[in-house]
């Protein structure tokens, strides 16, 4: 059985809010493009083992072609052949005219169902990049197993929140922390369901 593991760059402030192909809504630029050095190495380190152990991509349709538009689909090296290696399924209620990205498959319908049985179908991770409105259905219906979340040392002051409204009060445990590179943090939760569990 896989696991839902969203997988999140975020600020401080928790804007997951980057540009798209459409322009920069929020006239902040691309704040992820704002390592040098050592945290961009350190980061994109954590990335590519992230790929290494994931067994699936998970992602929203605006995800997607935010990842084609930027070149994945034809870019070189390890970590572009790595996810480009990966199943790729892609939420989305309109068909991908040809995925330009090999491997992708869509999911439409019922969002819960088709991921739980995704999650059935798939050993390993099933992670989980961008996608704001499909990480909010997901969380929404219990559907997440563990978060990710790569803290940058940046305060952006508006855009889009990685958590949203929900239903009910969704618990989290803290199983680790860690400094990558000199100023970002890695913190890992992981769901704690209502198994009676503390």
């Amino acid at each position: 059985m896989g696991k839902i593991v969203i997988s999140s760059n975020l600020s401080l402030d928790g804007v997951v809010q980057l540009p798209t192909a459409a322009g920069d809504a929020l006239g902040r630029g691309d704040w992820s493009t704002r390592l040098a050095g050592r945290d961009r190495e350190e980061w994109a380190r954590h990335e590519y083992e992230e790929a290494v152990g994931a067994g699936a991509l998970l992602m929203g349709r605006r995800t997607y072609a935010w990842f084609v538009e930027r070149g994945w689909a034809t870019r070189t090296g390890a970590w572009a052949d790595r996810l480009r290696d990966l199943p790729k399924y892609v939420v989305s209620s309109a068909a991908l005219a040809e995925p330009a990205w090999a491997g992708c498959t869509v999911l439409g319908g019922d969002v819960p169902k088709e991921v739980a049985a995704l999650r059935g179908r798939v050993e390993g991770d099933i992670v989980v990049y961008g996608s704001g409105r499909l990480v909010h259905t997901l969380i929404e219906h219990d559907l997440v197993d563990e978060l990710r979340l790569m803290a940058y040392p940046l305060v952006i002051g508006a855009g889009d929140r990685l958590f949203g409204a929900t239903g009910a009060v969704k618990s989290l445990r803290l199983t680790g922390t860690r400094t990558v590179g000199d100023g970002l943090a890695l913190l890992t939760y992981r769901s704690v369901r209502d198994t009676g569990e503390e």
